[in-house]
């Protein structure tokens, strides 16, 4: 697995551990993506998809006015663009006065981007050239939306369709750009064709529940709404009031609702799954992970959507991590609907303990 550097790709080794070990403090799940896959592709998405924490961690600092917000991810966007002669320290420079005091572990992200882009580009050209494209498309979406609500000094998403193109720059981009890395090989084009329209799909499907499960701290914590006001005002609930315990019943409706939409991403989610070519160190268990672990996380925003709006945390425990991950790091394609069915039902480590 990824603790084998013998594959890695060629860069500053001090620089490449420092990614893999940054990427275990900003993301539980990418984390594990990036230790179930093989080198090289393991460090391609390590480091690819801290190119992206970046302007994320940006994008959801609810301290930095939101015209510079904008001004500081444009000028990331312009450091990124290869036929931009921006330079990344400029990036750090004009981000340095808008650092927390406490810094966190996505912010010393931040702080070290120029590590970032320099292992970025010591990368193979070919997968450069598959992460920057995506990777530039979610930096400008998240830059727009900035700017779209920038008199609100955060966001309040206003319908089904503005929800999913904010996943889509959020996630969706970043879908494809794990479908670039995995494609650059020699693949037919109607495989290529159903992976690319499901990736965006799959994006989704997992920024969406993080919206459903997020929603006391996207809005305690950075002042963003993310559940659309049209399917608030269905149930009478004020956006800026979502977390009012007099509306909790019907905020979480809304909730249910968003989950079940969500839900209707898992089959084209798991026909990427079973397309994904397993090739430069891809395994099926990196994105099978993400994959069951978000069925398991709808589970139990289904069964207690009320928990989404408290300081109460939604998610799956410890023991049925572990057990999903153990059981993926030596499973098949052919396990995913079996594993599907059976996380749908209940906590997989009970259904486990059963079995035995």
């Amino acid at each position: 697995m990824s603790g084998d550097t013998l594959d890695r790709p060629p860069g500053d080794d001090t620089d490449l551990a420092w990614c893999h070990e940054a990427v275990q403090g900003v993301s539980r799940t990418f984390a594990l993506t990036v230790d179930v896959l093989d080198e090289p592709m393991s460090s391609y998405i390590c480091i690819g998809y801290l190119v992206c924490r970046i302007a994320d961690t940006v994008e959801d600092a609810g301290h930095i006015p939101p015209a510079e917000q904008a001004r500081v991810l444009r000028l990331y966007d312009a450091a990124l663009d290869p036929d931009d002669d921006t330079d990344i320290d400029e990036f750090a420079t004009a981000v340095d006065p808008f650092v927390p005091d406490e810094q966190t572990a996505d912010w010393d992200v931040v702080v070290n981007a120029p590590r970032v882009v320099r292992t970025f580009e010591a990368l193979p050209d070919d997968v450069r050239e598959a992460v920057t494209p995506p990777a530039r498309e979610l930096v400008q979406g998240m830059a727009m939306f900035v700017e779209r609500y920038a008199d609100t000094d955060g966001l309040r998403i206003q319908s089904r369709e503005e929800l999913e193109e904010y996943c889509y720059y959020a996630a969706g981009t970043v879908g494809n750009l794990i479908t670039n890395l995995v494609t650059r090989g020699d693949i037919d084009d109607e495989r290529q064709r159903l992976l690319y329209d499901t990736a965006e799909e799959f994006g989704l499907l997992l920024q969406l529940v993080n919206v459903a499960k997020d929603v006391h701290s996207d809005y305690e914590d950075e002042n963003n709404v993310y559940l659309p006001a049209d399917w608030l005002a269905d149930e009478g609930v004020p956006q800026d009031e979502i977390i009012d315990p007099r509306h909790e019943t019907k905020a979480a409706n809304v909730v249910t609702r968003t989950a079940t939409h969500a839900r209707s991403f898992l089959d084209d989610a798991q026909t990427y799954l079973e397309t994904v070519p397993l090739t430069d160190g891809n395994t099926i268990a990196a994105w099978g992970i993400p994959y069951l672990l978000a069925v398991g996380t709808l589970r139990e925003l289904l069964a207690n959507p009320e928990a989404a709006l408290s300081e109460r945390s939604v998610k799956v425990s410890r023991q049925e991590v572990f057990a999903v991950v153990s059981t993926m790091t030596d499973g098949s394609r052919d396990s995913l609907d079996e594993l599907r069915e059976s996380i749908q039902r209940a906590p997989y480590h009970r259904a486990q303990t059963q079995a035995d």
